[in-house]
């Protein structure tokens, strides 16, 4: 019975699991952060990219993978 008792009081693991959930939440909000920028960035990359290709006197396309889009 004392084994028992003294297994329910132990709590020598209960700051590893609150720092694992904490770092759990920052990343999930984290990635939500980033996933909701990602557009805007790439946006933003699109337009400086553009600027650049029109400088120099080409046109701009978006390619998939991204070669050749200043011709």
């Amino acid at each position: 019975m004392v084994r028992i008792a003294r297994f329910l009081n132990d709590e020598s693991g209960a700051t590893a699991v609150e720092y694992g959930l904490i770092a759990a939440l920052v990343s999930i909000a984290a990635v939500v952060a980033f996933g909701s920028t990602g557009e805007t960035i790439l946006e933003a990359f699109t337009g400086i990219t553009e600027d650049f290709c029109v400088a120099i006197g080409g046109d701009f396309v978006l390619t998939n993978d991204g070669n050749n889009s200043c011709s």
